[in-house]
C-alpha cells in the first residue's frame, strides 16, 4: 500500500512535475523549456500505461499537447513491452504559435519494471550489453511511423517533428533519428534522456581507461587500412550523419548511459594527439564487433557511433541516476558540450 501511494505522488503531475514550468510563458529557444517538456511528455507515455492512467493526460495538456494516437505492437518479446506516443501541438486559441514550437512529438518510453516483467527487464538488460536491441522489429515499425507522420506534412521539417525518449525509448529515438538522417536528409531534433551505451570502461582506472582508449584507437585504425571496403562505407555514414547534433541527457553516476560520456570525451582527446595523421578520426568511425561482422560479409554499425551531439551532463549529487524525473527538476547541475564531426 505504502509503494503503491509512493508511485501515485511519483505519477501525479500536480505533485510530481515541474512547479517552477506551470503557468509561465513557454519560451521554445529556450533549452531548459524543452528539456522539461519533452521530458514530460515521456513521462506520460509511461503513466498511461499503469493503473494510473487517469493521471496521464495532465503531463502533456498542462504544455497544451493533445495525445492524437498510441501505437503498440503485437510483438512478444521484451522490447515490446515499450509504446510511443504521436502528440501534437496545439496551443490555446488566440494564442501566438511560437516559432520554434514543433508541431508533433513522437515520444518512446522505456521498459517498465514490476513483478511480471522482472524475467523479461533481465533479458533487455543483456540485449543492452550485447547491442541486440534493434532485433525487434518495435525499431522498423517505430522508422515506418514517423516516416508516415513526415510524409502527410505538407512541408515536411526538422521544427515540424521533434524525437523523444528515455532509456530504451531514448534508443529507439536515437535510431529513427538516424534513419531520417541517413535515408531523407531530415534533421529531426531529438531529446535523449539517458540513452543506454554500457561501457565496460566504467570498471577500469581514469589512467587505464586512456590507455585501452589509445590503444583501441591504434588498433581500429590499422585493421580499417585493411578493411578498406567497410571504412569506406562508415566514412560515409558518419558523412551522412554529421549535420545531425541529437541532444544527449546523461549523468556521470549512470553506468547505463555513461558509454556516451566515455565515447565523446575520449574521441576528442585522440583527435586532439592523432599522433599518425587521420589515425583518429578513421578510428572514430570504426568498432571492432563491426569490423569482424564485415568479414563475413554482414553490414552493421554500433548505434552509438554518431558523428556529432549536444551532450548535456548532469553532475548533481541528489537522487537516482537514471531516473526520468531528474530532467525536469529546476537548478541541476548541468555541463553542455557541443561535439563536432570534422
Amino acid at each position: 500500500m505504502g509503494l503503491s501511494h509512493h508511485k501515485d505522488k511519483d505519477d501525479d503531475f500536480a505533485i510530481s512535475g515541474p512547479k517552477h514550468m506551470k503557468d509561465i510563458e513557454i519560451d521554445w529557444d529556450n533549452e531548459e523549456h524543452r528539456r522539461c517538456i519533452t521530458a514530460c511528455l515521456v513521462k506520460g507515455s509511461y503513466v498511461l500505461e499503469t493503473k494510473r492512467r487517469h493521471l496521464a493526460p495532465a503531463w502533456w495538456e498542462s504544455f497544451h499537447f493533445r495525445l492524437d494516437y498510441v501505437l503498440d505492437f503485437g510483438c512478444q518479446c521484451v522490447v515490446c513491452t515499450t509504446s510511443q506516443l504521436l502528440f501534437q501541438y496545439a496551443p490555446p486559441d488566440g494564442a501566438r504559435r511560437h516559432p520554434s514550437a514543433p508541431s508533433y512529438v513522437v515520444a518512446f518510453r522505456g521498459t517498465m519494471t514490476g513483478e511480471r516483467t522482472i524475467v523479461p527487464d533481465m533479458r533487455h538488460d543483456l540485449r543492452i550489453l550485447l547491442n541486440k536491441q534493434h532485433l525487434c522489429g518495435r525499431f522498423c515499425h517505430a522508422r515506418q511511423m514517423v516516416g508516415e507522420l513526415l510524409d502527410s506534412i505538407a512541408v515536411p521539417s526538422s521544427a515540424a517533428v521533434w524525437l523523444a525518449g528515455h532509456s530504451l525509448g531514448a534508443s529507439i529515438a536515437l535510431d529513427v533519428g538516424r534513419h531520417m538522417m541517413t535515408n531523407r536528409e531530415l534533421n529531426l531534433e531529438a531529446f535523449l534522456f539517458n540513452p543506454p551505451h554500457v561501457s565496460l570502461a566504467a570498471a577500469i582506472g581514469e589512467a587505464g581507461k586512456k590507455d585501452v582508449y589509445a590503444m583501441g584507437y591504434v588498433g581500429k585504425y590499422y585493421l580499417g587500412e585493411i578493411l578498406t571496403q567497410h571504412k569506406g562505407r562508415m566514412e560515409e555514414l558518419f558523412e551522412k550523419l554529421r549535420p545531425w547534433q541529437p541532444y544527449l541527457y546523461v549523468h556521470e553516476r549512470d553506468v547505463i548511459c555513461m558509454g556516451f560520456i566515455h565515447y565523446f570525451e575520449q574521441r576528442e582527446v585522440m583527435m586532439m594527439k592523432d599522433w599518425i595523421p587521420g589515425m583518429a578520426t578513421s578510428a572514430a568511425t570504426l568498432s571492432f564487433r563491426d569490423m569482424g561482422y564485415s568479414l563475413f560479409g554482414k553490414h552493421k554499425e554500433r548505434p552509438h557511433l554518431i558523428p556529432s551531439a549536444v551532450l548535456w551532463k548532469n553532475q548533481s549529487q541528489q537522487g537516482d541516476a537514471h531516473e526520468l524525473q531528474q530532467w525536469w527538476q529546476p537548478k541541476l547541475v548541468l555541463s553542455r558540450k557541443l561535439y563536432k564531426w570534422p
